[in-house]
């Protein structure tokens, strides 16, 4: 018969009171990092599963998180779901994951709380959000945003610093003589923020370099794919005087970008140097290995999990804070 392990098991192994432990994987009260790391560890060592039900009896609450995100075929957002996934197991929560495809009729009703009400909180990474939501009425779970701020939502906003990630990976290009330096991610959708704010960190570092910024090396994308990388490369290796160096704002595009340069018969980086973002797996396996801008995807789900936690928990009035991870610029030999 296999034994139940309890709070008092999970306590004794990691050294720490039950109520430690109860504070850790509820993610309410004050511990240090190396607290949760044992008590996590002792988790899921354990195999440590409260009764659901008779939590939901006592808290009112099911322990049940959803994580909505724009698709799943795109490698950046399946690993960061992922992180999202081990985050919530190690806080003793189930995640959800519901995929918006981007619509905004979609990411509105998530914003709105409709969704169901086993559901505790949510993590919603929009892409066409427009501040309809900030008029919701009601009081709807929980709401934690992943990427820039740009709606009245009185909650977290978790991100990197996108503009100056980006300022960095175009610097990176210029420091090795790169002077005419294409850009791949355009969106001019106004609520385009991943796209406005990585431009505006491209332009900034040109202009810190004495270059003018010419819309004609920004092509504008639909999406952020493989094809559309290969579209835009096109369209910027048919220039008169194409760029000798492009920036891509997503490894998936760069994919692209290095797929058409390669039909050209290019060699990379010698007749076009190439940089993308996200730093996904694959990333180490193009041909050749690409750079790119890394995003601190696990402090990005550990910072979004422990806010959406204070929101369910009380511990937090929600406000519109800006929770930033950490990023680092990945040197490969596309540049």
């Amino acid at each position: 018969m296999r034994t139940v392990t309890g709070l008092r098991e999970v306590a004794e192994r990691a050294g720490v009171s039950m109520r430690t432990v109860s504070n850790v994987v509820r993610g309410t009260g004050r511990f240090s990092e190396a607290t949760r790391q044992r008590v996590e560890r002792a988790v899921e060592e354990l195999g440590y599963r409260p009764n659901s039900a008779a939590r939901r009896l006592r808290t009112g609450r099911s322990g049940v998180l959803l994580l909505a995100v724009p698709e799943l075929t795109m490698p950046y957002w399946a690993e960061l779901a992922e992180h999202v996934l081990r985050e919530a197991a190690a806080r003793d929560c189930t995640l959800l994951v519901e995929v918006t495809g981007g619509r905004p009729e979609a990411e509105l009703e998530i914003a709105l709380g409709h969704t169901d009400p086993m559901v505790d909180g949510i993590i919603l990474s929009p892409l066409a959000l427009d501040d309809r939501a900030a008029a919701r009425a009601a009081d709807p779970a929980p709401l934690v945003l992943l990427g820039e701020r740009v709606h009245d939502l009185p909650c977290p906003h978790v991100t990197v610093d996108n503009t100056a990630a980006a300022r960095e990976a175009t610097e990176h290009l210029l420091a090795r003589g790169r002077r005419r330096i294409g850009v791949v991610g355009r969106q001019p959708a106004p609520n385009a923020a991943t796209s406005a704010t990585r431009l505006a960190g491209y332009r900034e570092a040109l202009e810190a370099a004495g270059l003018t910024y010419d819309e004609t090396l920004a092509p504008p994308v639909t999406a952020y794919h493989r094809s559309d990388g290969a579209t835009a490369a096109d369209a910027l290796l048919d220039l008169p005087d194409p760029p000798d160096a492009v920036f891509c704002f997503a490894d998936t595009l760069a994919e692209g970008v290095l797929h058409a340069a390669r039909d050209r018969g290019l060699s990379i980086p010698a007749d076009l140097a190439v940089i993308g973002f996200d730093d996904i797996e694959a990333s180490r396996y193009m041909a050749p290995p690409l750079t790119t801008v890394a995003p601190d995807k696990r402090e990005l789900a550990h910072l979004a999990v422990t806010a959406l936690l204070e929101g369910v928990n009380g511990t937090r009035q929600r406000h519109q804070k800006v929770l930033r991870a950490a990023h680092r610029l990945v040197k490969r030999a596309s540049t």
